[in-house]
């Protein structure tokens, strides 16, 4: 069974750090893009951040670039997403998902598998 689940979420302070982790069975994350996505109450799901595990690009909506780290560790089939200077803002569900064989994209639509999501909370 192919499954995504994701881990690390929690409750910080504003300008503190979590690293959500989104760990793969049944399949090899290695070829697969994998895309990270938040939702807030009564927002629309957003990409976040996205790379290739095969040739490690990554991407960033530009609202996180310089605070939020995507990686992948192929050992641990697991990708990971290090968040710091947490704001406020960035409270929300993120997800994982992947997507077979296809260039990093934020188009939620593009991919197969989802995780079922960690609840990310950041006060003032």
């Amino acid at each position: 069974q192919l499954q995504l689940v994701e881990s690390g979420g929690g409750l910080v302070q504003s300008g503190g750090s979590l690293r959500l982790s989104c760990a793969a069975s049944g399949f090899t994350l290695e070829y697969y893009a994998i895309g990270w996505f938040r939702q807030a109450p009564g927002k629309e799901r957003e990409g976040v951040s996205c790379m290739s595990v095969s040739d490690g690009s990554t991407y960033y909506v530009d609202s996180v670039k310089g605070r939020f780290t995507i990686s992948s560790d192929n050992a641990k089939n697991t990708v990971y997403l290090q968040l710091n200077s947490l704001k406020p803002e960035d409270t929300a569900v993120y997800y994982c998902a992947a997507a077979w064989d296809h260039i990093p994209t934020m188009a939620a639509h593009e991919y197969d598998y989802w995780g079922q999501g960690t609840q990310v909370t950041v006060s003032s």
